[in-house]
């Protein structure tokens, strides 16, 4: 089991391995020289920015001095494990924002899945939510009729064009 806290996040990222439509999703903090990355779903990290911008509404706006950005995953992308839910509340009393992650489990009622704890700037939780929207974007086109993602090559298709 690898659980952690990290309160002092250097930098909070999402980013993709791979060709669009096989890309591979991932979470990643880093504070001082230790890095976590974490393996999730497209729809996780779109669910996730569209949450943490709804909470960021509530919380005061951010001065144009604490601006920041996410930058690049890091080389190389080593995953702990694979995030099955994910969740994220303000915290009024410290000014930030806490992103908590779970490890995917198979058994339903299983207590030792790992668990992630990232202590976020709200500046740092504004940037993901641009990159991970940014990078969510990248992907393949939407099919103007379903909505799905084109398959692959540059004329890309959709079944539903059938």
């Amino acid at each position: 089991m690898a659980s952690f806290e990290i309160a002092d996040v250097d930098s909070f990222t999402t980013g993709t391995v791979g060709p669009k439509g096989q890309r591979t999703f991932y979470l990643q903090a880093k504070a001082g020289s230790s890095i976590v990355t974490l393996k999730l779903e497209k729809q996780q990290v779109m669910a996730m920015a569209e949450y943490l911008a709804e909470l960021l509404s509530d919380a005061p706006e951010i001065g144009a001095r604490d601006w920041t950005t996410a930058p690049e995953l890091i080389e190389p992308v080593e995953p702990l494990w694979v995030v099955g839910a994910m969740g994220a509340a303000y915290d009024p009393d410290t000014d930030a924002i806490i992103v908590m992650a779970e490890e995917v489990s198979e058994e339903e009622e299983n207590d030792n899945v790992s668990v992630a704890t990232f202590r976020l700037a709200r500046a740092q939780t504004v940037a993901f939510v641009e990159r991970a929207r940014e990078v969510v974007e990248a992907g393949r086109p939407p099919c103007t009729f379903c909505a799905r993602p084109l398959n692959h090559g540059e004329d890309g298709f959709c079944p539903c064009w059938n």
